[in-house]
This record gives structure tokens, sequence and C-alpha cells, in this order.
């Protein structure tokens, strides 16, 4: 039987982030049920032979260069509640310090204030996710007439109010701390400037999620309970507002204008604040200290054949005669071109088995490794696509063409991920549960050798018999299937995606799911046990 939580363990999304660039965002849950947690993800590229892409015009140091990746500790989950009274909420944390002095360095104060802008962040975006939800709810049962119109308003009004008094308690309590520290102890210029970034990126987020509440309401009455909702939430954010403008900070909306200064600082500022959440990657190429091991193999066989020759023609003809300078000649010929034959053949295997990139995870904090991850990238005929995106695939009757008269270009980007379920428990107080992986890669060098997106076809009226011109828009389709596995103790999971990517010269226009996340295998069975230390392997 499943594990009804399982699918907590290994959470992932895939989605458009700009015309150029898609993401895949994946998020490892170690559960503890063992020292370490395997994740495999599987990414194949099914690229039409007219985008002019292979091994040689998107090479492996190429595709590595537009493949952006950014690893971070997944972002606590606290309530607004948790995070007022919580034994383990930053807010508290920093309280605690006024009547008990610094406890350490001035950087645990400005570590814990961005923790809690990280911690806020994340229970105002749960609240919007809430609050869309139960307008949904109402607005269904509107149109069906099941929903009881006095309870589910009232249910709303107090999600949102008390939403809305916590929210504001929270931003209270930060600056009324953060000033009574800054006044009790010699913090520093940069440390108070740090809190002063802090309040002004809570304000900022409060103010967004509150604003898009409001947004997400315009398809509700506008009467009522819901007028005063909506006047009770734009009150929040023009108080926000008018702090930050008598704080004199230029993050302020303007009606006219570009909001380029808007748009900067509150991208500054939420790397700042979430650059604590980041983990320091260290990446190595094991692949090429053994090439190095096999291409010195390569040259000892070519050089004993060479040898052999050498010593065969010594012993057959005398060294100052033609025949054995001849002999010596072609030895050498062979002998190079056998090395550099065997130097592809070796590379060409072993590739098969090793990995391009390793990465070891390291928390910047303590410096303990919490995991490591592997890559590599195939093409052409060393790409394996598993029967079961195969069988995805061949549901479409273009793609079956495709598969057989029509060529592909095929490459299989692979990646390993093992972690430390020990480790995260012990980073931030135990308020970390995962690690959230940020996969972004730029599509760019697959639009090289488009056509013009639009073009005119040629109409004729039937009527008149008039002639005219349509237009025409003229794009590729890039298929791209993941193939998910975890293995995480006693829980085993394979889950299989198959999404198409419609392009043009200018980019992608539209993604588009041609099989959402399909579950495989899955499996918990409690009389498995994995001895300590190891995990069993994760499906090939």
């Amino acid at each position: 039987m499943a594990n009804p939580g399982s699918s907590e363990l290994f959470d992932t999304k895939v989605e458009v982030h700009d015309r150029k660039q898609f993401e895949l965002k994946l998020e490892y849950q170690p559960s503890g049920t063992d020292p370490k947690s395997e994740y495999l993800v599987d990414t194949i590229f099914f690229i039409p032979r007219s985008l002019n892409i292979d091994a040689e015009t998107w090479s492996r140091d190429q595709f590595y260069a537009d493949l952006h990746n950014y690893v971070r500790l997944k972002t606590p989950v606290l309530s607004f509640d948790e995070i007022l009274t919580g034994s383990h909420s930053p807010l508290v944390q920093l309280e605690q310090r006024l009547p008990l002095g610094l406890m350490g360095p001035v950087s645990e104060v400005v570590y814990d204030a961005k923790m809690l802008a990280c911690v806020a962040r994340g229970a105002l975006r749960r609240f919007s996710r809430g609050m869309k939800k139960e307008c949904a709810h109402l607005l269904r049962g509107a149109e069906t007439d099941k929903c009881a119109p006095t309870e589910s308003p009232a249910h709303l009004m107090a999600l949102a109010r008390k939403s809305i008094n916590s929210s504001q308690e929270i931003l209270r309590r930060f600056r009324s701390t953060s000033a009574q520290l800054a006044e009790k102890y010699d913090l520093g210029d940069k440390a108070q400037a740090a809190l002063r970034l802090v309040d002004e990126y809570m304000s900022l987020t409060v103010e967004q999620f509150f604003r898009r509440i409001v947004v997400q309401m315009e398809s509700m009455p506008r009467s009522g309970v819901y007028v005063e909702l909506r006047r009770e939430l734009m009150d929040v954010v023009i108080t926000d507002e008018s702090y930050r403008r008598t704080r004199k900070w230029p993050s302020v909306l303007a009606a006219e204008g570009d909001n380029e200064e808007y748009s900067h600082r509150i991208g500054f500022l939420k790397k700042f604040c979430m650059n604590i959440l980041f983990l320091k990657v260290q990446r190595s190429s094991k692949r090429k200290a053994w090439e190095e091991v096999l291409f010195a193999i390569a040259a000892g066989g070519s050089m004993a054949f060479a040898l052999g020759v050498g010593l065969f023609a010594q012993s057959r003809y005398p060294q100052a005669s033609f025949n054995f300078f001849m002999l010596a000649v072609v030895g050498y010929m062979f002998k190079d071109r056998m090395k550099e034959a065997l130097r592809r053949m070796l590379a060409a295997y072993m590739g098969k088995f090793l990995y391009e990139r390793t990465t070891v995870i390291v928390d910047p904090v303590t410096q303990d490794d919490v995991g490591v991850c592997r890559e590599k990238l195939d093409y052409g005929d060393n790409v394996q696509v598993p029967p079961e995106i195969a069988r995805l695939r061949a549901q479409d009757d273009l793609v079956t063409v495709a598969q057989s008269e029509l060529s592909e270009t095929v490459i299989r980007y692979r990646k390993r991920i093992a972690l430390d379920s020990e480790m995260l428990p012990r980073i931030a107080d135990g308020i970390i549960s995962g690690v959230t992986d940020i996969i972004r890669l730029n599509i760019d060098r697959l639009l090289h050798d488009m056509d013009d997106p639009e073009y005119a076809l040629d109409y004729v009226d039937l009527e008149d018999f008039s002639v005219g011109k349509l237009q025409m828009a003229k794009s590729y389709r890039v298929d791209v299937a993941f193939r998910f596995a975890v293995d995480d103790g006693r829980h085993q999971r394979t889950t299989v995606r198959l999404v198409r990517f419609v392009l043009d010269r200018n980019g992608i226009k539209r993604m588009t799911d041609l099989v959402p996340e399909t579950v495989l295998t899955e499996s918990a069975p409690a009389h498995v046990s994995v001895p300590p230390g190891r995990a069993a392997p994760v499906t090939q």
C-alpha cells in the first residue's frame, strides 16, 4: 500500500520562467526513515532536426553554461500563530535577545531577521492561496445554489481578519524589537542597515500579497461583506505604503512612470533576505580524472603495438635497410590512429556509467555536507529512452511518424541527488524540512535556425474571387519528458510527465501538458528495512 504522505517527499513543478527560460522546481523532503534519501531526475528533450541541434552545435559545455541551478533550503513552514508565539520562531528569538543580551555575534541578529522575513512570506503566500480557494468555493456555490451565502462569507471574513491582525502584529513587534536592539546594543552600521532592509522587504511583501488577494476577488460581488473585506485589505496596503513613504524609501508604486526603482529594489531585497536559505555548492568533475586514466591506457596500448612492430622489424631486417624503415613508419602511423580510436571507444563506453559533474552541497553556516549531486548529459544514439516515455509519446500520430520517418535529436539530462536526512534537522534549530532545487534552462540556442515567426499566405475570397493575404504564425514543437524517482528508505516512487513547448524565433510561446505527472510505481512496505548508512538504489 502506498504511503499516504509519499507525495510530500518529492514535489515537482515545471513552468515557463520567461520567453527564453523554463524552470524545473524540485522539493526534496526526506522523511528521516533512512540516513540517506536518493532522488533521480531524468529530463529527455525531443528536438526537431530542423533546429540543427546536436552534440556539436549544443555541446556539453554550452548546455551546462545555459543551465542555471539554485539550491536552497526549503522555507520553513510556520503559521502566523507559530511566528508570534513558537519557541523556534525567529521573531521570538529576536525578542529574547533584549533581556538576555545578543547571545552571540551580531550576524545572528541579522540571520534571525532574514529568517523572519522568509517564514512571514511563506505564511502570507499560504494565506493568499487559501483566500483564492475560498473565493473559488463561494463562486461555485453561488452558481449551484448549494453554498449558504451567510456562512461561507463569514468564514472568509474571519480568515482574512485573523491574517490581517497577525501580519500587522508581526510587523509591529519586529519594528519595536529592532529599534530597541539598535538602541541598547552596538550593532554596527551594517547590521542596522540590514534590519532596515528586512523591515522594508516585509512591508513590501505584506503589500504585494494583500494587493494580490484584492485582485483575486475581482469576480466577487461588489456589495455587502465583500466590499468591506476589500476595504480592510486595501487599508493594509495603504498603511504599509505610507510607512515606507514616511521612511523615505523609494519602494513606492507610482501611477505614472515605469516604476524601475520599485522593481529593482524589491528584487534586490528578496535576494538579500532569502540568501540565508541558499546552500553553497562545490563542483568538480571526477569524469575528467577517469578519462585521463583511460587515455593513459589507450596510449599504453598503442605504444605496445608500435613497440611490437619495431621489435618484429628489428628481428627480421637490418636496422639500416629500407624494409626496417618502412615497417617502423607504418607501425608509428597505426600507433597514432590506434591511440585515438581507443580513446574514443573507451570514453564512449565509460560515458555510459560516469557522471560528468559532481556537486557537493554545503551548509554555508556550519560547513557541513548536506548532500551530493551528480549530473550527466547524453546525445543521440547514447540516449536510451525509457519504454514508459516512448509509450506516452506514441499516443500522438505526428510524434509517432516523427520518431520513425522524420529524424529527431534526443538529448538526455540526468541528475541524481543524495541527501543526508540526518543533517537537515540540525539546521536552523530544526525548522528546516527539506531542500529546494531550482533548475532554469535557457533555450536561446534552439532559436538560432528558426524561420521568421510570421508570414503571409495568399487567400482567395469565394464570393468575388478577390485576392488577399492571411497572417500565419510559424512555430516549432519541442517535447520534454520528465521521469522522477525517489528512494527514501521505506518509500520508493517513480512518476513521469510529458510537456510540449511551442517555440518561435522570439522564444517560448506557451507550454502545454501532454501527459500530466503520472505515478508509475509506488511502494512503502512495512517489512522492508534498510541497513543504517545505506539507501536502496533508485530504479533506473
